[in-house]
């Protein structure tokens, strides 16, 4: 979800976005609509979720899905899939996981997780967690963070965070765990939970450490001093995580950090700003748009060398985003996917670029596409 609260929330200024807050109610359902797209693919991927936030307010959270074997992107299919839940999915789409033969959607502003079939997307039922925003999954186990209270622009109202860990199996919560101000993405190496703290409600005063979760007895044991206002966290082949700063939109100047989770703490920066980031092998992908100022950019790191090999993903002047909001690569084919906000109100785009960097088809999709899930034919 894009958060940037000294300036924007999802394109609307914050004030107003108090008056929309809600939860999955009096929203406009959109019928599914399914469109020829690119060609068949045959892998052990056999499809792709992608879940559209919607602007905060509107309802409109969207889920669609892209067959590989059949080549048919089909938008909106969670009306489709569950026409007796005419609420659809709810206010704002934040993350998008598949955990064995389920498919969890974080709804931030409705403060639930949707569950669904993996496979059919039908609702399965809803873990309640307020202010949810990003999850991970191991042994069983969803964890989830949360800021804990409601939506506001009011310091004195922001509270600390928690992680919230589930049974997956009977979806409900069994424990929490407290960390920082406005916890956002989260990571699992071994048996150990890292979460950025971003402090987002407390500019200027950002939150600047992860906090160091010991999954066996879900205590925080210590916390990593990095940068302030951090959102994306990324494990990669090499017990390393990659960690995204915002900076504090004035003095201090968004950078992507590398960690080394043996010794836990900082070991690299890269001056680059990161919007979306998703690791292939020993290649990173980073991207990052700004409605506003115009600029985009995109990087290839290697995580070994942590050298960027790529300042660009394409080369093809038939490719036009304004701004590229969420990214993911085809294990198998190594097409990128990457997504465009647009201006964040309309419905913004999906494009497929293939290795040599010419696209290969875009397609129309929901408000803020962001999040990704990948099904296999198997559970992974």
């Amino acid at each position: 979800m894009r958060k940037i609260f000294a300036i924007v929330y999802g394109a609307v200024l914050l004030p107003a976005l108090f008056l929309l807050y809600g939860c999955r109610t009096n929203e406009v359902v959109l019928p599914p609509e399914e469109e020829q797209k690119g060609e068949t693919v045959i892998s052990e991927v056999i499809g792709l979720y992608l879940l559209n936030e919607g602007n905060m307010g509107t309802n409109k959270a969207t889920l669609d899905y892209y067959d590989f074997t059949t080549a048919t992107y089909t938008r909106n299919i969670y009306s489709a899939a569950n026409p007796n839940i005419a609420q659809s999915l709810g206010d704002v789409g934040n993350d998008l996981k598949i955990y064995g033969k389920r498919l969890y959607a974080v709804i931030n502003a409705s403060n639930l997780i949707e569950v669904m079939d993996s496979h059919t997307a039908k609702h399965i039922g809803t873990i309640v967690v307020p202010n949810c925003r990003y999850l991970v999954f191991k042994g069983g186990y969803g964890y989830v963070t949360s800021y804990a209270g409601p939506i506001t622009s009011d310091i004195t109202k922001a509270q600390i965070g928690y992680v919230a860990k589930f049974d997956t199996a009977s979806l409900q919560i069994v424990s929490t765990c407290l960390v920082g101000y406005q916890p956002d993405e989260l990571e699992i190496v071994g048996n150990t939970l890292y979460v950025a703290n971003s402090g987002g409600y407390m500019t200027p005063n950002y939150e600047n450490t992860l906090s160091v979760i010991d999954l066996t007895t879900f205590k925080e044991t210590s916390r990593i001093p990095v940068a302030v206002n951090m959102w994306r966290v990324r494990k990669d082949n090499h017990n390393q995580l990659w960690v995204s700063s915002r900076g504090n939109y004035g003095t201090i100047q968004p950078k992507l950090y590398c960690i080394d989770t043996k010794q836990n703490k900082v070991v690299d920066s890269l001056a680059i700003t990161v919007s979306d980031l998703y690791i292939n092998g020993d290649s990173l992908y980073a991207c990052s748009g700004d409605y506003y100022s115009g600029n985009t950019s995109y990087h290839i790191i290697n995580t070994q060398t942590h050298k960027i090999v790529a300042n660009q993903w394409f080369e093809d002047p038939t490719v036009e985003i304004e701004v590229p909001y969420g990214v993911m690569v085809h294990p198998q084919t190594k097409d990128i996917f990457v997504t465009d906000a647009k201006n964040y109100v309309e419905p913004g785009a999906l494009w497929c670029i293939g290795q040599d960097g010419k696209s290969k088809w875009s397609v129309r999709t929901g408000d803020i596409p962001a999040h990704f899930a990948l099904l296999y034919k198997t559970t992974k």
